[in-house]
């Protein structure tokens, strides 16, 4: 049996008070930065090497402050070990500007 996507045709989607996350990272990058969505994923960029799940570990702690919690109120569904992920951030008191961005050509909206 085939797994439905959670997320639909957006990066993201609100289940109750968790945000889910769909991730494309680039690991050994120049700088830590989140990027643009690409098709249904976000793209995230760390420093970290991908070594064991350190890139993974250094992005969730970039990211928690970007979304106003702590480090381990975000859980990696899928993906530790590798550049697809996703991602459930409890209760974000903030979101990145990327969020409230209208989607892009090709991807609808949730809202």
């Amino acid at each position: 049996m085939k797994r439905a996507k959670l997320t639909g045709d957006s990066f993201f989607v609100w289940d109750g008070d968790v945000l889910v996350v769909n991730i494309l990272g680039r690991p050994n990058a120049e700088r830590d930065e989140i990027g643009t969505p690409l098709g249904q994923q976000l793209r995230v960029s760390v420093t970290a090497r991908p070594v064991r799940g350190r890139a993974t570990d250094h992005m969730l702690r970039f990211l928690a402050p970007h979304f106003g919690v702590q480090p381990e109120d975000i859980e990696v569904v899928f993906g530790r070990m590798n550049v697809n992920k996703q991602l459930r951030i409890r209760a974000p008191s903030r979101l990145p500007a990327v969020f409230s961005q209208p989607p892009a050509s090709g991807q609808a909206a949730l809202f």
